[in-house]
């Protein structure tokens, strides 16, 4: 029974092909122009048995087709983030049963592929599991006809649905979602708006938590002190703080945690720090260090440093703990965040990795009273840190700097400043490690006696000696340009006192004993 916009009850009887519906169509319009209003007419029905209608009403309501004996065959897969926060065996058995009873029915699970400690964020192409369903699905003769998951977010973040949809598509490969309620229809407007929605709410979770946590985090630094984790800087230990802060954990029997001097690497770092202050440089210190066999952080505590190598001080090593700011005493946060960079621009749906950069003094958490005790004061702190950001010298000035090699080791000379004068110094085996035996003994030179000696030189590589009463004389300036135009190097030979060009049958001109 139908209502006519003109107030004519309408109703149907049995219609045998599609002409007499085309038929009923034109009563309609004219019971509806030419009827009394409120009267009943009756008109023919649709009949499902015949006609083009009847097909489709009766293909509409077929079920589904389920492919082999059983039914659908379906590969299963779930992940888990973590290990150590969670229990995979757990997380298994709840989403495997979640999909089992989506799927009650309609056919069975014949396939499983699970990641363990893949985060949601990494795509398909970078989780070890997914990857090889992934694969999987490319085989014509896969075992599998559908791939049915226990919860959206443990298959897709974001927009990872879309990137799969079409992947999905094209092998024929169906998707069964709870949410979904079953198959996904990849061609329905209304299954493309849930997906969007649920990739939208997966990625805000994840982006809601981080900042929670490290809001918190810094939070707990600043106001309480509190230690966050990870291992102890080199110099300190790991004690009893008393019960955990929080009343659950406290409950469960965890303890927090402080900062302590270790006994045997704290006055290492004390010592470091006192020689940085006297004007030792960073390599000097890394070599005392080697030399006098002190234990590098890594083989001080291996069971933390698993990664390392222990076998040496390296300057980076000294660096680092002389830029801690946690050595005064005061907890600091936030000095290393995590980011999260493209892996390739050229293709975003490889997703992002995460980098480690250092922040900049003003971003980091420091807390409001000292939190441990310190192993340097801060305004020693404060001093060798003024060291490292002092920058070269006023009215210091290196002609020769980068044109001359030492004769002995073929290595570039180092520019330095010897009572009031520019220099140039190579310590043969001089580096962060030990001394070697039997080195050569340091070389030094003054700049002034080898600008003395340029002019001849430049004589010897440049002039014609037909024109050189009438050539005029360059300046020792015009003649260091000269060089570095031509991109020749200077080789200065400490036992033979010579300086020369490095150049095939290089030309020499002695610098005598008696200046040098």
């Amino acid at each position: 029974m139908a209502g006519c916009p003109c107030g004519v009850v309408v109703t149907w009887v049995e219609l045998r092909d599609f002409t007499e519906f085309v038929s009923s169509v034109l009563v309609i319009l004219k019971v509806g122009a030419f009827a009394p209003k409120g009267e009943v007419v009756v008109l023919p029905e649709v009949s499902a048995g015949g006609g083009l209608l009847g097909w489709v009403e009766r293909s509409r309501s077929r079920p589904a087709p389920l492919r082999g004996r059983g039914g659908l065959r379906f590969a299963f897969y779930g992940r888990v983030s973590t290990e150590d926060y969670q229990d995979p065996v757990t997380s298994r058995v709840r989403q495997r049963g979640q999909a089992e009873t989506l799927v009650a029915g309609l056919g069975r699970i014949v396939a499983e592929f699970f990641d363990v400690g893949e985060s949601r964020v990494l795509p398909w192409a970078r989780r070890t599991r997914a990857a090889a369903l992934v694969l999987a699905m490319a085989d014509p003769d896969r075992a599998f006809d559908a791939i049915v998951v226990g919860e959206y977010e443990r298959a897709f973040y974001g927009g990872q649905f879309d990137l799969m949809a079409p992947l999905f598509e094209h092998y024929g490969v169906q998707l069964w979602l709870p949410e979904a309620g079953g198959r996904v229809d990849f061609q329905a407007e209304g299954h493309e708006q849930l997906m969007v929605s649920l990739g939208v709410q997966s990625k805000r979770e994840i982006t809601r938590t981080r900042m929670r946590v490290m809001t918190a985090m810094a939070a707990q630094v600043r106001a309480q002190g509190r230690y966050q984790g990870g291992r102890p800087p080199y110099g300190y230990r790991l004690a009893d703080a008393g019960p955990h802060p929080n009343r659950a954990h406290a409950a469960w029997g965890r303890r927090a945690h402080r900062l302590e001097p270790d006994p045997q690497t704290a006055p290492i770092v004390r010592w470091m720090f006192a020689q940085r202050l006297a004007g030792k440089s960073l390599a000097r210190i890394t070599r005392a260090l080697n030399d006098m066999q002190v234990p590098c952080p890594s083989a001080a505590d291996p069971a933390r440093n698993p990664h390392r190598s222990g076998e040496r001080w390296t300057v980076t090593t000294v660096r680092s703990i002389l830029t801690n700011p946690r050595y005064t005493g005061r907890e600091v946060g936030n000095r290393q965040p995590a980011a999260h960079d493209l892996i390739d621009p050229g293709n975003t749906g490889l997703g992002h990795r995460q980098v480690q950069r250092w922040s900049l003094p003003e971003d980091w958490a420091i807390s409001a009273h000292p939190a441990h005790e310190a192993l340097v004061s801060e305004a020693d702190f404060v001093a060798v840190q003024d060291l490292r950001t002092r920058r070269g010298h006023p009215g210091r000035r290196y002609l020769l700097a980068g044109l001359l090699r030492c004769g002995l080791c073929e290595r570039r000379l180092e520019s330095c400043w010897s009572n009031d004068r520019a220099a140039y110094r190579r310590r043969h085996g001089h580096t962060s490690a030990s001394r070697p035996d039997g080195r050569p003994k340091n070389l030094y030179v003054r700049e002034g006696h080898l600008l003395a000696r340029l002019p001849a030189l430049y004589l010897l590589l440049a002039a014609d000696p037909a024109d050189l009463s009438e050539a005029p004389m360059p300046g020792i300036e015009d003649i260091i340009g000269w060089l570095r135009v031509r991109h020749i190097e200077l080789v200065y030979d400490p036992q033979a006192r010579s300086l020369g060009a490095d150049l095939p049958g290089a030309t020499r001109v002695i610098v005598d004993r008696q200046t040098s």
